[in-house]
Formats: C-alpha cells, sequence, structure tokens
C-alpha cells in the first residue's frame, strides 16, 4: 500500500516539471513574439514605415551624361553611387552572391531558418545567419552594429522585421540590386556600377567571372580586403578563391573552372573616379556652376531645393566621349613638343628675367606678387589662419614638400618635390595652356571642351572663362561686313601699299597705320580680298574697316554672338579685344550655318533618379546675315588652308620647313577636304589661335601663358599656326579616322541664287615669300 502511494507521489512531481516546461516554453514564445510585436511597432527603435521602404533613402550621385551614352563623371560629396537595376548586373555578380552570402535566398522569405538554427547552436562558428535581406535591411535602416550586447540583440531583432518586410515589399531580383547599390567598395566605389568602373573601368554588366568574385568578395569587409596596390591585393585575391570555392560547392561552376581561376592574378584596371580625374574634367566644372545656376530658378513641386550632390539627377550633355577623347588626346600630343621647345627657349642661360621677356625687375616683382594672392595658399592663410601679410609673404619662402605638375616623356605627370611656394608659382607661369571647343554649326551642340592641360594643377578654364586677344582670327568679321555692305567678292583686288586712317577719324587719338608682317618694304602690287585674308595682310585689312566703319563690325560681332567688350576703333581690325573661345566658336559657326547663329548647347536634358523630365533645351537662334554672305565669307576662310597660313593642314608642309624641328614635322596631317579657317598671332607671340571649320564642326584653339609676358622670343614657333593649329589638325584626323561620328568631308552648301563670284581662278592670285608664314608680328598690333 505504501508503495502505491509512492508512485503516484512520482508521477503527480513529473507532470510539475512538464508543466513547467511547457509555461516556460510558451512563455519565452510568447515573450519573443511581444518583443518582436513591440519592435515592429516601434518600442525598440524607429522602424521604416511603408512609404520609406518603397523609397528608402540613400544618397545617390548625379550621373553627367554625353551623347553618345557614356558616364563622363558624376557630381558627390561622399557617396559615388548611380543605382542598377537587376538586368544591368552580370549573372555571375548574382550567382558569386547567392553562393557567398545567401545559399537558400530563394527559398526563404527573409530569415534563413536553417542557418539561423545552426548559428544558435553552434554559436556561429560554422557560419553566421545573416540573409541578404537581412544585410540590406542593416544597410538601409539598421547602421553598424552596436558592440553593445543588448544593443546588438535589439539591432537583429530590427533586421529580421524589416528584412520579412522587405520581401513582401520587393522581388528577391529587386532586394538583390539594391545590395549592390548600397554597398561601398571602398576608393570612392560606391555601389556596384561606381566599383566595376574603377576595379576594371567596365559597366556591371560586362563583368567576367574573375571580376564578379572579387567584388563579391569584398562584401566581408571592404576597408580590409582592398584589392589596390598599397593595400591589401594578396588578402583580396584569397578572398576571391574563396567566392569561387563557394561557387563552385553550390554548382555554378565546376571544379576545373576554380581551380583555374583561382591560380588568376586580380587583373585590375583601376580607374579611380574623382572630381579632378577622367575625361571632360574642364567641361564638367562649367556643368557645376550651370546646374547650381539652374537649381536655384528650379525648385522642386513641393518648394524645397535639388540637391546636386545627392539626389541622383541625370545630366544629358552634347559632349560627345568620342569626341571629347580625341580632343584632348590632340592637346596631350602637342603640347608636350611646344612645352619643351619653349622651355628650351627661356632657360635662365638664354633668359635671365625667365619665362617673362621685356619685363624690368619690378614688374616681375609685381606680377608674382599677384599670383601669390591669388593662390590658395594666400587665401587659406589670409581668411582662414587670419595670418598678416608679413607672414603670408614670409612662408613663400620656405621649402616646402609639393607634388607639381609637368610633362614627363609627353605624358601630364605629377612629380614629389621641394620647393619654395613663390619659386612653384613662377614654375607654372612657364607653362603654356590651352583652350578648345568644338560644336556642330547646325544644332549648336558642343562636341568637345577642352580648358586646359591638366585640371588638377590648372583648374582656371580657357574655354569660357578666359579670355585673350584673338588677333587675326578677327579678321573675317570685317571682311563680312564689307561683303554685306558692299558686295565685295573674294576676287575683287585692292592695292598692297600702305594705308593710314587719320587721327580722329573714328575716335582714334593718333593716325593709324598698321604695317605687314613681312617688313616696312615689301608692298607692292594687288591682291585679292581672298588671298589678302589667306596671308593676313594688315593694309587690305585696314582699307576693308575704313570702308565699313569699327562700329559695323562691332555691331555684326555682336550679332555672331561676341559678348565681350569689343572697342570701335580701327584696331579692332586686328583683333585687339579680348575675347573667349566659346565667343569665337559660336561666331564662325554662323558662317557654316548660312548666316544663322545658333547659341552653344552643353545640356539637351535633366531627369531626377525616376527618370521625370526636369529640364529640355530649347534652340536659341537668329539670323544674323544673309545666306550668300554666309557662304561668300567661308569660301575667303578656305583660301587660308589653300595658300595661307593654314594650308600646312593640306599636305606635308612641315617636312620642307627643317626650322620647324619636332613641333609640326611630326604631324602629317595631309587633310584633303574643303576647310575654311583663320590663324591668328598677337602682339609678341602672347596668344596663338586656329579657328577651322568643315560643314558640320567648327573647333576653335587657343595656346598661351598665363601671363602674356611669357612668350616665344620668336614668330617661328610663336605663331597660331605653330602653337594652335597642330591641335586642330591631330583632332580632326582622328575625328575623320572615326567613320562613325559622319564629321563632313564634302563641299560647303552654296546658295542657290548667289550672285558673288567666288571662283577666282581667272585673277592672279599675288603672293609674298613668306605665305606659309602666320599672319600677326609685334607690328601687326602697332596700336599707335
Amino acid at each position: 500500500m505504501a508503495k502505491a502511494k509512492k508512485e503516484k507521489k512520482a508521477v503527480q512531481d513529473f507532470s510539475k516539471y512538464i508543466r513547467w516546461f511547457w509555461i516556460v516554453f510558451l512563455g519565452g514564445i510568447l515573450t519573443i513574439l511581444l518583443i518582436f510585436l513591440l519592435a515592429s511597432w516601434g518600442f525598440l527603435g524607429d522602424m521604416p514605415d511603408h512609404t520609406q521602404l518603397e523609397n528608402p533613402k540613400t544618397h545617390l550621385a548625379t550621373e553627367i551624361i554625353s551623347s553618345d551614352g557614356k558616364t563622363l563623371g558624376k557630381f558627390y560629396l561622399n557617396d559615388n553611387r548611380t543605382p542598377v537595376s537587376y538586368d544591368e548586373l552580370s549573372p555571375y555578380l548574382i550567382d558569386a552572391l547567392v553562393a557567398t552570402e545567401d545559399a537558400r535566398f530563394h527559398e526563404h522569405s527573409g530569415i534563413d531558418g536553417i542557418g539561423t538554427l545552426r548559428a544558435f547552436f553552434f554559436l556561429g562558428k560554422r557560419g553566421g545567419a545573416s540573409t541578404i535581406s537581412q544585410q540590406l535591411a542593416r544597410q538601409l535602416f539598421v547602421g553598424v552594429r552596436s558592440k553593445n550586447i543588448l544593443e546588438t540583440v535589439t539591432q537583429k531583432i530590427k533586421e529580421w522585421i524589416i528584412a520579412i518586410r522587405l520581401e513582401r515589399q520587393y522581388t528577391k531580383e529587386e532586394i538583390i540590386a539594391q545590395y549592390f547599390n548600397i554597398y561601398d567598395f571602398g576608393n570612392n566605389g560606391d555601389g556596384i556600377r561606381s566599383a566595376s568602373r574603377i576595379y576594371f573601368n567596365k559597366e556591371p554588366k560586362d563583368l567576367d567571372l574573375k571580376e564578379a568574385a572579387m567584388l563579391v568578395g569584398m562584401f566581408k569587409n571592404s576597408s580590409f580586403y582592398n584589392p589596390i596596390p598599397s593595400r591589401n591585393p594578396v588578402g583580396v585575391k584569397n578572398r576571391r578563391n574563396v567566392v569561387l570555392f563557394q561557387m563552385e560547392k553550390y554548382g555554378y561552376i565546376n571544379k576545373v573552372i576554380k581551380d583555374s581561376l583561382q591560380k588568376t592574378e586580380l587583373d585590375l584596371d583601376f580607374s579611380p573616379e574623382s572630381h579632378r580625374e577622367g575625361i571632360a574634367t574642364y567641361f564638367r566644372g562649367y556643368l557645376d556652376g550651370f546646374m547650381k545656376d539652374w537649381i536655384k530658378k528650379n525648385p522642386k513641386l513641393d518648394g524645397s531645393k535639388w540637391n546636386l550632390y545627392n539626389d541622383g539627377l541625370k545630366i544629358y550633355t552634347t559632349i560627345d566621349s568620342r569626341m571629347q577623347t580625341y580632343a584632348e588626346n590632340a592637346v596631350q600630343q602637342h603640347m608636350p613638343r611646344l612645352q619643351a621647345e619653349f622651355f628650351n627657349q627661356n632657360t635662365p642661360k638664354r633668359n635671365p628675367t625667365a619665362p617673362f621677356l621685356e619685363l624690368e625687375k619690378d614688374e616681375i616683382d609685381a606680377l608674382m606678387t599677384r599670383g601669390m594672392k591669388q593662390s590658395e595658399r594666400w587665401r587659406h592663410m589670409k581668411y582662414d589662419l587670419k595670418k598678416s601679410d608679413k607672414e603670408i609673404k614670409a612662408s613663400f619662402e620656405k621649402a616646402t614638400k609639393m607634388a607639381v605638375f609637368e610633362w614627363k616623356n609627353g605624358i601630364a605627370s605629377e612629380v614629389d618635390t621641394i620647393m619654395k611656394p613663390i619659386d612653384s608659382i613662377r614654375y607654372y607661369k612657364s607653362f603654356l595652356r590651352t583652350g578648345m571647343m568644338s560644336m556642330n554649326p547646325q544644332t549648336g551642340h558642343v562636341k568637345a571642351w577642352v580648358g586646359g592641360i591638366n585640371y588638377r594643377h590648372f583648374q582656371y578654364d580657357m574655354v569660357k572663362q578666359g579670355k585673350r586677344q584673338v588677333g587675326s582670327t578677327f579678321k573675317p568679321f570685317v571682311y563680312t561686313a564689307a561683303i554685306d555692305q558692299l558686295h565685295y567678292s573674294p576676287c575683287d583686288q585692292f592695292p598692297d601699299v600702305p594705308f593710314c586712317i587719320e587721327a580722329n577719324k573714328y575716335g582714334n587719338p593718333e593716325e593709324w597705320c598698321p604695317k605687314n608682317s613681312n617688313g616696312d618694304n615689301d608692298y607692292g602690287g594687288t591682291r585679292t580680298l581672298k588671298n589678302a585674308l589667306a596671308n593676313s595682310v594688315n593694309t587690305v585689312t585696314a582699307q576693308l574697316i575704313d570702308k565699313v566703319g569699327p562700329q559695323t563690325v562691332v555691331d555684326l560681332a555682336k550679332k555672331l554672338g561676341i559678348e565681350s567688350k569689343m572697342l570701335p576703333t580701327p584696331a579692332i581690325a586686328l583683333g585687339t579685344a579680348d575675347i573667349s573661345v566659346y565667343e569665337m566658336v559660336g561666331a564662325y559657326s554662323s558662317f557654316a550655318n548660312h548666316g544663322v547663329y545658333t547659341k552653344p548647347v552643353m545640356v539637351t536634358s535633366i531627369e531626377d533618379k525616376n527618370g521625370t523630365i526636369l529640364y529640355q533645351f530649347k534652340p536659341e537662334t537668329r539670323d544674323v546675315i544673309s545666306e550668300e554672305t554666309a557662304y561668300v565669307a567661308v569660301k575667303l576662310m578656305e583660301g587660308v588652308t589653300q595658300i595661307g597660313s593654314g594650308a600646312r593642314l593640306k599636305h606635308s608642309w612641315a617636312k620642307n620647313r627643317p626650322e620647324y624641328k619636332e613641333v609640326v614635322t611630326g604631324y602629317p596631317y595631309e587633310l584633303s577636304n574643303p576647310i575654311a579657317g583663320k590663324t591668328g598671332t598677337t602682339q609678341n607671340q602672347s596668344d596663338g589661335w586656329f579657328m577651322g571649320m568643315v560643314p558640320n564642326l567648327v573647333t576653335g584653339v587657343w595656346v598661351g601663358a598665363e601671363d602674356r609676358a611669357a612668350h616665344f622670343a620668336s614668330i617661328t614657333y610663336g605663331q597660331g599656326a605653330a602653337m594652335a593649329l597642330p591641335i586642330w589638325g591631330i583632332y580632326m584626323k582622328s575625328c575623320y579616322a572615326d567613320e562613325a561620328l559622319n564629321i563632313s568631308k564634302e563641299e560647303f552648301e552654296a546658295p542657290e541664287d548667289l550672285s558673288i563670284n567666288v571662283d577666282c581662278n581667272k585673277h592672279t592670285e599675288t603672293t609674298t615669300e613668306d605665305d606659309d608664314t602666320d599672319d600677326d608680328t609685334p607690328e601687326d598690333l602697332d596700336f599707335g
């Protein structure tokens, strides 16, 4: 009897344990559910609502897109991110990601139950449990993992909830695309598109297997697994091989492919992206100002301002990436040779005041002081550090470490050196610079824009910001005014004799008697207008401006788009005005466009990140001169490349000119198509110009130093035909070689009712011995 009671008591005790087990178990489940419920309600911290899940707040770079669909660059502060869709991802990227980060990604709904249990029982020693969806939730909404255990648990709970919501909100494909877009791959590689371009110079869809594996391997920790040579390429290679192992493990590749690829190197094509790197840097600098002005005038619908650096705008430009590359290559090919000759002529042994000519010591000191006060060092010390002028000047005399620009083996380079800041200013003033713009005259679309030789070291844009004397490139405006007003023909003849315009006739204080570039005594005979313009005969130009009046020429130039200040005096005929490359190209385009001025266009449209059009350009055109006048002017300027200073474009001119050495002999242009244009050289050879036209492309080039006192000593190298024309020739030869560009080789189209004779074959073309030299010498710009 006692034994039965003991058995009954034992059974009762066992039931109590079972009951407590279920109480604890169900209580734990209810507690977990309650915690998750409270977390979803936001009691454990802010949770994204439906609208935030639909539009997660990420900083997106503004993308600058060329007319041929290439990315020229981006505007961003911290996030160089441009999103791509799932369809724009290489399939290797997707396979590598799933195999490495979440093998059951397509089977779960945000939380991997098997992985979670494994991580719980083995304390994470056999792998974590974070799914791609959870990792995306952390990147978008949760943030960096806390070191506090309680906060870590809270963050994990929020990740689970957000991951489930993301799975409900998006397709698996959209989650993968977002995951690739949000990750920071280092070195300004925010998102997969930037990373692909920076590390392999490719779009994400073009990545091959081992490239995709490397980038996916960086998800482990891009700060540590950084592939650039100065960081951790060995670790990245090892991590890439782990990804390849995972891909073979889950059947995405076979063992043979895995083993062969694991033996290969990373094979980076490292192309860093920054505001000072890449192509069209000067154009992008101009575009920065254009966009800031546009943003001021065009607020969002809610009245707030667009953010150029975070809102993911897309700016569609007229720049053609191919033509831009050809233009930059032309500058890079010509300028080192020209600079080498400039340095050769301006060594301290030959010229104690190098690089400045004709300046006294006090003038040079004043010039250097201006250079100091315009420098970034002066601005920083003066306004940020509040230093006195005396302290600042003293700092310019102390040698310091710096990286300076140089042409090294014909390539723009940067060299570390120790130099006084004052010496560095003089050093940089020794470099010749350039400005170049190329434009379709019919549409106004600017196809190429090169504002200097190197944006990192010479940021002043010589296309639109800089204005310099234009020399004889202004003469076509004088000839055009004469054609328009007096119906002159290119074949009309004028005496080549000394000519003066008396004092006070056009407000000129003294008598004005310009000389020809070929000397005081080489006059006589007659010249056709075509020959006179081709050889920049100043006496004929003076006669023309006397007939039409300086004000008529200035008014015409303004109609052609020249906005710079121009004094209506006779000397304007020889190009005394300071005008930008941008203005000159726009003006010359009117000749190629049948007398219609089309304002240069750089931006065709602007879109927001969703593709909504925010801006679309409207062409601005106006009739300036008649179609006949424009055509006759073009035929006049064709003479420059037929019998004048631009003739070297048409044949191997320089082979018979040993005095030009390598500066021009290395450029066998040998162009045979019709080309109209004009060279220009200013006082003391301070500026060299060439304006060149074919029916569907007008391009202007300027070359000169920062200061007019730095220039070639003689006309041999210091003329537009030697300084600027070679850049035009190299550029056009590249454009013609690229047949897809469809640059015209045809004749300029003549008007149907042409009444002016342009065929001068029946006339005798009298020339001087130096027809093949350029136009302006110091005597040309004798201002009286």
